[in-house]
């Protein structure tokens, strides 16, 4: 629909660039589902462009790989493979498929989101052409781009663990639960309430004083809803002027100054955020292995899974050859080559380009 509109919105170089964005709702017949992953139905970004050159087309592309690599990194604490997909990988009709991709802590990637140049092939199907600078007449070139609910699906298994979710703060919805200790006892609520009115004005800070479960559970259940900090305070810790921090992620129990509190809960906020992104930084690089040989690249994707990075000719025959070995697609040719041999590990022919393999959800 929006490219038959696009022919009638577009005459003149004047009228672009046009840069469209929509969240919606999108159906698909998915054969097996999997909860955020592969659901039959999912909230999307997406973004349409249309330009005046390829050259814009392709800049706006990239740029926008790079717009999602940096929430997934920086929000989400997620790192990420940028690259491009093969030809075979690559969205239907695109001239180029941008992508980034994330390890799952099973040793899975998951497409975390993409950004397609559709060059001129959509455009003149669907006559979106306009009047050059020079007077003639030219098709336009387009780009789409999105990411989607899938995302929240990779912060539970990248981050999560046997004891529940685990959250970065920056996303989190509630980045502090204050559990008082000892509820019933004079004082005690009043001053956790009191703590909640200071945080709360920089923080996502609630208050557990439900009376009907023990404070145990209610340890619990924070921690499996993956919260990033735990904040105790019970009738001792009002007489020292203390309250104990718990990390979601370590485990670690911090005592701090009541009067030190809202500046150090920011504090551990940061470096909980940075030590999650490094944890599964480290799980990348720990599960990225290297394979000259086909039989090497198949006893890795079989024992250990995570990323192989290994040479390839270009061959779609040797790309079918080793998925159909292994059951690992290739995930991208990254921007950033490594010269792991000469020749292509599934047919031995000379190679210069390295793709990373991997097994996918």
């Amino acid at each position: 629909m929006f490219s038959v509109l696009y022919s009638k919105w577009v005459n003149s170089w004047r009228d672009l660039p046009k840069l469209y964005n929509q969240w919606c709702n999108v159906l698909r017949w998915e054969k097996e589902t999997r909860p955020f992953l592969r659901s039959r139905e999912f909230l999307w970004q997406e973004g349409h462009t249309i330009h005046e050159t390829a050259e814009e087309a392709e800049k706006l592309t990239l740029k926008m790989l790079d717009i999602y690599g940096e929430v997934i990194e920086e929000l989400l604490a997620i790192p990420v493979l940028k690259g491009r997909k093969t030809k075979k990988e690559q969205f239907a009709g695109a001239d180029a498929t941008y992508t980034v991709e994330s390890l799952m802590l099973d040793g899975r990637a998951l497409q975390s989101g993409t950004s397609h140049c559709f060059g001129q092939n959509f455009s003149k199907p669907f006559d979106i052409k306009f009047q050059n600078r020079e007077g003639g007449e030219e098709y336009a070139y387009q780009t789409s781009w999105g990411i989607s609910t899938r995302l929240i699906g990779g912060v539970i298994m990248v981050h999560g663990d046997n004891r529940g979710l685990k959250l970065p703060p920056k996303v989190a919805p509630i980045q502090a639960i204050i559990v008082p200790v000892a509820m019933h006892k004079e004082g005690v609520e009043e001053k956790a309430r009191e703590i909640l009115s200071v945080l709360s004005k920089k923080y996502r800070v609630e208050i557990d004083v439900r009376d009907n479960y023990t404070t145990g559970y209610k340890f619990n259940d924070w921690e499996m809803r993956g919260v990033p900090v735990r904040i105790e305070i019970g009738p001792r810790d009002i007489e020292n002027g203390i309250v104990v921090f718990v990390r979601r992620d370590t485990g670690e129990k911090i005592t701090v100054n009541l009067e030190n509190i809202e500046k150090e809960l920011g504090k551990l906020l940061n470096q909980i955020q940075k030590n999650m992104f490094n944890s599964a930084k480290k799980m990348k690089k720990d599960s990225t292995n290297k394979a000259k040989t086909l039989k090497k690249l198949t006893e890795i994707i079989n024992e250990k899974q995570g990323y192989v990075k290994a040479m390839w000719c270009e061959d779609v025959a040797c790309e079918d050859k080793i998925k159909e070995l292994t059951g690992a697609h290739a995930r991208c040719i990254p921007f950033e080559q490594e010269h792991i041999s000469d020749t292509c590990v599934c047919c031995g022919k000379p190679s210069n380009t390295m793709v990373v393999w991997g097994r996918q959800y």
